[in-house]
This record gives C-alpha cells, sequence and structure tokens, in this order.
C-alpha cells in the first residue's frame, strides 16, 4: 500500500527536484571563455613558435636537425645548406604539422639554442588541415599573430 501511495504522488520525482533546487542556488563556477582565458599549468605545451635573436632579429635556428630527429611524429622538416664562406649551415627552410603533433615537448628539450618553445597558446582549431602546416614565417610570428594563415592584428 506505501508503495502505490509513493508511485502516485510522485515521491521518487519529487526527491530529486528537492535535490535539484537544493543546487540550484550555490554559486556558479562557469567560466567566461571568451572573454576571460583559463589559467592554465605553468608547463602546459601548446602551439609551437620558433624563436628570433633578439638582438640582431634572425632566428636562433642553426639547422641542427635534431628537433626533426627526436619528433615522434615526424613531422617536423628542417631544410639547410652550406654557407660557401663561412661554411656553416643556413637554415632554408621550416616547416611544423600542428596537425598531427603530441605536444611531447621533447623538440623543446633537445635544441641547443631554444629556438623551438611550445607556448602557453592552445586555440589552435581550424577549418582546413593546409592551414594547420606552419612555415618558418608563420612559426616566428607565433600563433597570438596568426589566425588561419592571416595576421590579423593588422
Amino acid at each position: 500500500m506505501i508503495d502505490f501511495l509513493k508511485r502516485i504522488f510522485f515521491v521518487d520525482i519529487l526527491k530529486g527536484l528537492a535535490l535539484t533546487f537544493r543546487y540550484t542556488y550555490r554559486k556558479v563556477y562557469t567560466e567566461q571563455y571568451p572573454l576571460e582565458k583559463p589559467k592554465l599549468a605553468g608547463r602546459y605545451r601548446g602551439a609551437p613558435r620558433l624563436n628570433n635573436d633578439p638582438v640582431t632579429g634572425e632566428t636562433l635556428c642553426i639547422a641542427c636537425d635534431l628537433c626533426a630527429e627526436i619528433c615522434p611524429e615526424d613531422l617536423i622538416v628542417v631544410g639547410s645548406q652550406r654557407d660557401p664562406e663561412s661554411r656553416k649551415k643556413v637554415l632554408t627552410h621550416y616547416t611544423f604539422d600542428t596537425s598531427r603533433c603530441l605536444f611531447c615537448g621533447l623538440c623543446q628539450e633537445v635544441c641547443p639554442t631554444n629556438a623551438i618553445e611550445l607556448t602557453q597558446d592552445f586555440e589552435l582549431a581550424a577549418y582546413d588541415r593546409r592551414s594547420m602546416v606552419w612555415d618558418r614565417k608563420q612559426l616566428e610570428k607565433g600563433w597570438d599573430r596568426i589566425h588561419f594563415g592571416k595576421d590579423y592584428h593588422k
């Protein structure tokens, strides 16, 4: 008889609604994402950047090819040629495929000149997979200056 009365008066539904309303008027923990960026961990690895020398403005990459060798996904391509005068390697092209990157940080750790760096930028969505293959110019600008292959801060 008690079970029948519980079914008629929807006791289980009322208990569930009471529980829902109890949590309705508490402090909201929603982040206002586009306006406020979330706090990331200090060791978070996001979009790659190719660093330049602050004095000369030239890239710090010496074309040693260590980053391409250690990359588990084989997504970094470093092109170089020897300068006939100084006999040093000169960087000709550098590409980084962010669509396949694991963001493991091995390329950053192995670089002897700290040329490649994984930044805190995390908004890497794109409509076209071809726009996720970054060349040397895009990597030197960094993701905060690139938006689907176009410079949107101009």
